[in-house]
């Protein structure tokens, strides 16, 4: 049996999961509603008791919405981190943490990292197996947008040739990212630092001028001068959007952030004018990080085990390192569920309880129904249909209520984070209310039997 479950294909074992946990309440409605139509005496009562039913769907509706809607959210991100790191095959970096790294690298977080010297630049670059050795120089910004230098190659890459303008031509030009509130042929000056600290009219420094002029801002233009280059530089091109941090980024030619600290630009003083690669390993002043792609995707393993040096440098896959962090979210996600598990319980439970409260509303029209003659188990099955109705109405309400719940969320985390984030209820939260609905389902027979063990006398008094 195993062997024939795990031939099917994934949507067939979702389907499958979803029927067999609904099964059960499906085949108690049969039993419980075979040879009677209790609906016309349903309508009347949700008519009569329309407030206190509408209020009872609401509760289940949002009880089970806010756990679909976690549970969604949390696969979402994990989507949506690795989409980041998507065009990111292989980082080399100085020895330290792969998680700096990456958050530097991938999520343009800032980081204390070392640098990769010249040599071993020359060495990963010269590989016979690398098409794109891109260094890529952080720390700078305008505002909120970090300025990054790299080269072409990994900008035409990373923006997959989508590029409205054109790239760079000259070191003081720059391609911005599509969120970036820059426009083509504005002019700009970067500051040392990232963010609000780093803002260039928070401290004084230059701000975008359209026309191309970079004015002061009057009295602070004394404290400027600890926060400027002194470079303007020039937009040129927008990138499509990517869905990633890098949306927010400013790129510029890695020989540009060199030259404006006053380091050489990566080639020697006869080619000071040249942009990109190929860089001279005496005059490379050395970058926090290298982003490769190689020519195979087999000769990626074989890289990340060549420039993984004890001391010197070290290699390694963006995707395992966010594999790392999914398994905490793993044991995270686990936990979550665990505890919509333990909530879906006490929601249970709630239900079962409101349940004996509702049908005390209708008390005595049940008591009139078996003074006049009516079968006991016709009186059961109308009593248990309400309650399935009202369990079916919360339930589905609930489902719409976590999807715009996730929706919400990711919209929150998604500008936070500057990553796009879809997360929408999958099967999992599907297998989750479904096996919620049957829980329910099942214990709303206790009710129903109750009723009938009821006093007809006692009924028609109250």
């Amino acid at each position: 049996m195993r062997l024939i479950w795990d031939t099917l294909p994934a949507l067939a074992q979702d389907i499958a999961l979803l029927i067999v946990l609904l099964l059960p309440a499906l085949l108690t409605g049969v039993l419980v509603l075979r040879g009677y139509a209790p609906w016309p005496l349903l309508r009347g009562f949700f008519g009569r008791f329309r407030w206190s039913a509408a209020l009872f769907v609401l509760l289940i509706a949002i009880s089970t919405g806010m756990g679909i809607g976690l549970l969604a959210q949390e696969r979402g991100l994990r989507r949506g981190t690795a989409q980041a790191a998507d065009k990111f095959d292989l980082i080399v970096a100085a020895p330290g943490s792969e998680l700096t790294a990456l958050f530097a690298s991938v999520f343009l977080q800032p980081s204390d990292m070392g640098l990769v010297s010249g040599a071993a630049y020359a060495e990963i670059a010269g590989h016979e197996q690398v098409s794109i050795a891109a260094p890529l120089a952080f720390g700078d910004s305008y505002g909120a947008a970090p300025v990054v230098g790299t080269t072409a190659e990994f900008l035409r890459h990373l923006s997959e040739g989508q590029i409205e303008g054109r790239l760079w031509q000259d070191h003081a030009e720059a391609v911005v990212g599509a969120l970036v509130a820059l426009e083509t042929g504005a002019r700009f000056t970067p500051a040392h630092g990232v963010g609000d600290a780093a803002d260039p009219e928070a401290h004084g420094g230059g701000h975008a001028d359209e026309e191309g002029e970079d004015h002061d801002e009057g009295d602070h233009g004394e404290e400027s001068h600890d926060h400027d280059h002194g470079g303007t530089i020039t937009v040129v091109g927008r990138m499509a959007p990517t869905g990633t941090p890098w949306d927010r980024a400013i790129l510029i030619p890695v020989e540009f952030v060199w030259e404006v600290h006053g380091l050489a630009n990566g080639h020697a003083p006869d080619r000071e004018a040249q942009i990109g690669p190929p860089f001279d390993p005496e005059y490379f002043p050395g970058t926090p990080a290298v982003v490769i792609r190689a020519q195979e995707l087999w000769a990626n393993y074989a890289l990340r085990s060549e420039f993984t040096r004890d001391g010197e440098t070290m290699a390694f896959f963006p995707g395992a390192v966010l594999s790392g962090l999914y398994r905490v979210m793993g044991d995270v996600r686990q936990a979550m569920s665990l505890m919509a598990l333990v909530t879906q319980g006490l929601v249970a439970a709630s239900v079962l309880t409101g349940l004996f409260i509702l049908t005390r509303l209708f008390r005595r029209q049940i008591a009139l129904l078996r003074a006049l003659g009516a079968p006991r188990r016709f009186v059961f099955a109308t009593v248990w249909a309400f309650s399935a109705v009202l369990l079916l109405a919360g339930s589905l309400l609930g489902l719409g209520v976590g999807w715009g719940a996730a929706e919400v969320l990711s919209r929150i985390v998604s500008a936070r984070t500057d990553i796009a984030i879809s997360a929408l209820p999958g099967w999992t939260e599907l297998h989750l209310l479904a096996g919620f609905v049957t829980l329910a389902m099942l214990l709303s027979l206790l009710p129903a039997a109750v009723v009938l063990r009821q006093p007809v006398v006692d009924g028609l008094r109250s």
